[in-house]
């Protein structure tokens, strides 16, 4: 299949730079190259040009270009690419150029890669995969996005999907031959099996998912704890630049502020509270205590703050669950609680900082779960594995012998990963998807 128009748009990014890169797809592409360049080069070769505008032949720009014949291109079509030198002047002046041939305009975002679904060249999980991986900002957010980019999620689905279609087979093929002996029972029992070997297979993915999905949006990590504990402290240390403010009067956070966090490749959304306490006569800071426990009520994981300039702060807060506990401002010299050993951090001083981002990068490590790469990470995904899965659980509850009826629920459970992948009627997802590319992807 192949877009009756021509699209072009800027593939490196926007702004001065050495170079640009500008990409052309559809049946023009090639017409393009030869009265802008003067002439085609051989498919594949990168050849040094001067592009002429085709309305007097005013020199537009020294260019390296290529000519990708479909449909061995990214994006099934006939494609082409300008490297052109990074001025804006230039982009734009090339762009006016391209406007002015018939059929040809400029690209939306995510076209290219909407083109080359469309056209086989990656179903909509290995999409959705480099749709991650422009915006992965971590070395785990990269890993994960190149696992569903490069095939690796789409194989293990299409090996459920394959373990699906064996079953049905097996079961029409009974159906149509059921008055012999007792193949009937034997065929049930088997395509049972299967089913159960299959969803254990694909909750165990679901269960998984959610652990992903923490990985694409950055883990939430709450700071919660009494009025002048410290959080935006530590938060603006953590950051390394003044973020949140800092006051020794209660009740100065009084909404949530949120810092994204590179720890040791993993995704962390710091959040800073405001501080709870009884008996505060503020609606608005009433109303920020309120936040915070429902920020924290929703969290990965709760770092509880206390001081021992505070009183009663060492009491975890009615509601509160946290993970770790941690004792601020060591620096005043109070030395451990209890003669015993103490999580102690000071901002002022650094004083246990480093072991505080060892202890929390272990836990954030542990929540994510760094070692089995996961199959589905995104809510779609997990939909339609979560369907396929109804549909063989349906399947099990149907009498023995049913087997017209099994046929049927198998054939929803197959409908729903190849709906996954984008196989069957996805129309609906494409724009959602898409969109969220940037132009010239």
């Amino acid at each position: 299949m192949t877009g009756r128009e021509t699209i072009f748009a800027l593939s490196s990014g926007a702004g001065r730079a050495a170079i640009a890169v500008l990409r052309i797809s559809g049946p023009a592409a090639q017409s393009i190259v030869a009265v802008l360049a003067g002439s085609c080069p051989p498919p594949r070769h990168f050849a040094a040009r001067t592009l002429r505008s085709p309305d007097g032949g005013e020199a537009i720009d020294k260019a390296g270009v290529i000519w990708l014949p479909g449909p061995a291109t990214a994006t099934g079509e006939d494609m082409a690419e300008f490297h052109i030198h990074g001025s804006e002047a230039v982009a734009s002046h090339l762009f006016r150029v391209l406007t002015g041939f018939d059929g040809v305009r400029l690209a939306e975002p995510g076209e290219f890669t909407r083109r080359g679904f469309i056209n086989g060249k990656l179903d909509l999980v290995e999409a959705e995969g480099l749709s991650d991986l422009l915006a992965a900002r971590t070395e785990a957010q990269r890993r994960q996005a190149m696992q569903q980019f490069l095939g690796g999620s789409s194989a293990i689905i299409e090996t459920w999907r394959s373990r699906l279609i064996a079953a049905l087979a097996a079961v029409d093929a009974v159906v149509e031959f059921s008055e012999e002996g007792d193949v009937a029972g034997v065929a049930d029992q088997a395509w049972r099996n299967d089913a159960q070997a299959l969803i254990d297979d694909m909750q165990r993915a679901v269960a998984r998912a959610g652990r992903a999905e923490s990985l694409r949006r950055g883990l939430r990590v709450v700071f919660a704890g009494a009025p002048n504990t410290g959080k935006s402290s530590l938060l603006n240390a953590l950051a390394q630049r003044d973020v949140a403010i800092v006051s020794p009067l209660a009740g100065t956070t009084r909404d949530s502020i949120e810092v994204l966090l590179d720890l040791d490749g993993v995704p962390v959304v710091l959040t800073d509270t405001a501080g709870l306490r009884d008996g505060s006569a503020d609606d608005i800071e009433r109303q920020g205590m309120a936040r915070t426990r429902r920020f924290a009520g929703e969290a990965d994981l709760v770092v509880w703050l206390w001081s021992r300039d505070v009183a009663g702060s060492d009491v975890v807060a009615e509601g509160v669950r946290p993970d770790i506990v941690v004792e601020t401002k060591s620096d005043l010299g109070l030395g451990p609680t209890d003669g015993g050993e103490s999580n102690q951090i000071s901002t002022l001083s650094g004083e246990g900082m480093a072991a505080f981002v060892e202890r929390l990068s272990a836990f954030v490590k542990a929540r994510v779960g760094l070692g089995e790469a996961a199959v589905i990470v995104r809510e779609r995904q997990i939909q339609a594995v979560e369907e396929s899965i109804r549909f063989l659980n349906d399947a099990l509850s149907q009498p023995i012998g049913a087997l017209e009826l099994v046929s049927a629920d198998l054939r929803g459970a197959a409908t729903a990963l190849a709906r996954l992948t984008g196989r069957i009627d996805v129309e609906d997802w494409l724009d959602d998807i898409f969109s969220r590319f940037c132009i010239g992807k």
